[in-house]
């Protein structure tokens, strides 16, 4: 594995499949992430939207969902708009395990698709990953308190 991929793990209490929705399904994914136009289909673009102070709502990130293997994994190409549209690639591997769900995230190709402008942007990509791991967290509690 190289220096500037970043992998991140959560532990969830949840199961795989409800994960799985939560990655996958446009509502859900809004959520923790961002809003999708459209639930994530494999062999298919996606669009991620954030919605700005004006109301306006613009891509922030958007890629190919290269496979997909319900509910164990999934591979996203991947780009924000500081990579000018190279593409790096999100592994997403979730794990059963008692009473939850592993959810591991891999991302890879930053500092290619970067330059010299990785690690500034690993940094940024790093943070981002870990609130939206922090996000993740609280809507499945707040699922779980609801049940």
């Amino acid at each position: 594995m190289s220096v500037t991929t970043l992998s991140k793990s959560i532990f969830l209490t949840a199961t795989p499949e409800t994960v799985w929705r939560f990655l996958t399904e446009k509502e859900k994914l809004g959520q923790w992430f961002h809003p999708s136009k459209e639930d994530l289909t494999e062999g298919r673009e996606y669009e991620l939207l954030e919605t700005g102070d004006d109301g306006i709502s613009k891509t922030v990130c958007w890629g190919t969902v290269v496979s997909m293997d319900e509910p164990n994994s999934m591979q996203w190409t991947f780009t924000v708009t500081p990579l000018g549209g190279a593409m790096t690639t999100v592994h997403w591997k979730l794990e059963a395990m008692t009473g939850g769900t592993r959810l591991t995230l891999t991302h890879e190709g930053v500092s290619e698709a970067a330059g010299e402008s990785a690690l500034g942007l690993l940094i940024a990509l790093d943070k981002g990953w870990d609130e939206h791991f922090m996000s993740m967290r609280s809507v499945v509690s707040a699922l779980n308190a609801k049940q």
